[in-house]
């Protein structure tokens, strides 16, 4: 049996009004949950392309990336868990704070290369960039202060050199 794991599937789609619900019922149809899902223009407004990351067996992925493959509006559907691919995510996370501890926070964002985007007297939103494993050790480490609000994006997927995603 094969193990569940993440996979990172792009998707290049017709910028076309129900496309992402027809894509959606491709995955929901075979018991696969998107984990996130990002969708942004591409130089062509005609096109759009879809980032996905979803668990799951590797033979139902592929069943499913050949569903995709045969929708209208969908003209490339590619798996890239395991290609040089750069993969990146940006999240917000609000920590509440005394200005006693501003400096410690300060210094992990420092160390993450995040940035402070807005501060109060109670409160802190710092932005980081980067991969899934630096955003999540960030937000851990933020863990013992008061995380109280917390957004991110999936992720963005491009592959390395001169191929196209």
């Amino acid at each position: 049996m094969l193990k569940d794991k993440a996979h990172s599937i792009s998707l290049l789609v017709a910028n076309r009004p129900g496309v992402l619900v027809r894509i959606a019922l491709v995955f929901s149809r075979r018991g696969y949950n998107i984990d996130s899902l990002v969708v942004s223009p591409t130089l062509d407004p005609n096109f759009s392309r879809m980032n996905i990351i979803a668990h799951g067996n590797p033979e139902i992925l592929m069943q499913i990336i050949k569903q995709l493959e045969k929708l209208v509006d969908v003209v490339q559907a590619k798996d890239h868990t395991d290609t040089d691919a750069v993969e990146k995510e940006l999240a917000l996370i609000k920590v509440r704070c005394t200005p006693d501890q501003r400096t410690e926070i300060l210094q992990l964002c420092d160390h993450f290369h995040a940035n402070t985007v807005d501060m109060t007297a109670t409160s802190m939103i710092i932005q980081i960039t980067g991969n899934s494993q630096k955003v999540d050790t960030l937000k851990s480490l933020l863990q013992k202060f008061e995380i109280v609000e917390y957004i991110r994006t999936g992720k963005v997927i491009m592959l390395r050199g001169e191929d196209r995603t």
